[in-house]
């Protein structure tokens, strides 16, 4: 039985349905695929992703591909109330709600896992995570599952190198098809989207300072380069920061970074980036956000304790007066900023990045017995699949290799 905020709320989720479907052509075609070959029948997938309406629509295509199919989000902020209703309204099992308290998303979470997923789609690690302490008993009739985010490819390597991952996940965020395109287009458009609508000010001639030059990072900078401001890269790896001095970034660390920027977007999967020593630095007014998983780059928790005032400034921007009586504003509480004050990645984009997630359940579902490693890429082929759906709805032709090309690359006489 779906726990969610108010069902009346359908019609409205399912206008939101329908429309990234049918800017989601990739997805589509995999739906009708799977709707002929029902790779997850009698299977149950659980998943936790930002419920909103792109990831909907791919709760939707696993339920075509035969699966049961038992859906929560990944972040108290991200999820759409008319989208869950929605989602509920088309027989999926739907345990969330916007806003929701540190015990409702626990409970959310459980929910998802309690009837024994087969196969589990996760965003950050949190099922996973809750699968392996809370659900010991149910883990034997794991086939696997797909993991959608560095900070939760993180975490399952830390759980792998100390031999506590006990069925085997695929590497979704690390496919080109996703990493290439959601983490550097979908995050670059959709962080100042968000910015931008959120705070209702320009970001030309501003100061914007990035932390982390990830795929992520890239994005995020050459958004904000495009916008018309002046960017500053912070990062601890010596090869991401000689990258963005080569593509003609200001490279520092935080404590130089924190008295210029005007804009703060952190983007490591790291905790503490933004500290209140770097915050006490900061310009009166400066802007504060995240754009990595949990609200721990930007030091929501010191904000809270230590500010000597507390206001709401905007939906969504909250206003901390520190010590030394400067402000600084925070939006959505340090949250994934593209969804906390967003709609996310663009329909476009969510389409590969969501036929990797399906395709990679889709292996994972036809391997079920075998007896696969606990930390998988997700196969080549499987990238080259979706690019070429892609470019075909997007009505590209490519060269093809001759037999005489073919040969050369392949022979070692060169």
């Amino acid at each position: 039985m779906s726990e969610i905020r108010n069902a009346a709320l359908a019609d409205s989720g399912n206008r939101k349905i329908d429309w990234v479907e049918s800017h989601m052509p990739v997805l589509s075609s995999i739906c009708r695929d799977f709707e002929k070959t029902k790779p997850f029948e009698g299977m149950k997938v659980a998943i936790s992703v930002h419920l909103e309406a792109k990831t909907a629509y791919l709760a939707c295509v696993f339920k075509a591909g035969g699966a049961e199919v038992y859906a929560t989000g990944s972040n108290v902020l991200s999820t759409q109330d008319d989208v869950a209703a929605a989602l509920a309204s088309r027989g999926i099992e739907v345990f969330a709600w916007h806003a929701a308290t540190a015990e409702e998303y626990d409970r959310h979470l459980a929910a998802v896992l309690s009837p024994g997923p087969n196969i589990i789609i996760d965003d950050g690690g949190d099922l996973v995570n809750m699968m392996h302490s809370r659900f010991p008993e149910l883990i034997p009739q794991v086939i696997g599952g797909c993991e959608e985010t560095t900070t939760g490819i993180i975490r399952l390597l830390a759980m792998d190198k100390a031999g506590s991952l006990h069925f085997p996940m695929m590497l979704v965020n690390d496919a080109e098809m996703k990493h290439l395109f959601d983490n550097r287009y979908g995050t670059g458009q959709s962080v100042w989207t968000a910015i931008n609508k959120t705070t209702n000010l320009v970001t030309a001639g501003k100061q914007v300072v990035v932390a982390g030059y990830g795929w992520c990072g890239k994005g995020v900078a050459m958004r904000a380069k495009g916008l018309g401001a002046r960017v500053i890269v912070t990062e601890v790896d010596p090869i991401k920061a000689i990258e963005a001095v080569m593509d003609g970034f200001t490279v520092m660390p935080m404590k130089d970074a924190a008295p210029l920027g005007d804009i703060f977007v952190t983007v490591t999967g790291c905790a503490g980036v933004i500290r209140m020593e770097h915050m006490l630095t900061m310009k009166e007014g400066a802007i504060l956000t995240n754009a990595g998983h949990f609200n721990v780059e930007v030091d929501y928790a010191a904000l809270e304790a230590e500010a000597v005032k507390k206001e709401l400034r905007r939906e969504n921007i909250v206003g901390y007066t520190l010590s030394n009586g400067r402000s600084v504003n925070l939006i959505g509480e340090g949250r994934l900023v593209n969804l906390a004050a967003g709609d996310g990645h663009p329909a476009e984009i969510m389409d590969m990045s969501f036929a990797v997630q399906a395709l990679a359940a889709q292996y994972l579902a036809k391997h079920k017995g075998e007896k696969l490693p606990m930390i998988n890429r997700v196969p080549e082929e499987i990238d080259r699949e979706i690019a070429e759906r892609k470019l075909r709805f997007l009505g590209v032709d490519i060269d093809r290799l001759t037999e005489e090309q073919d040969r050369y690359l392949h022979s070692f006489n060169v």
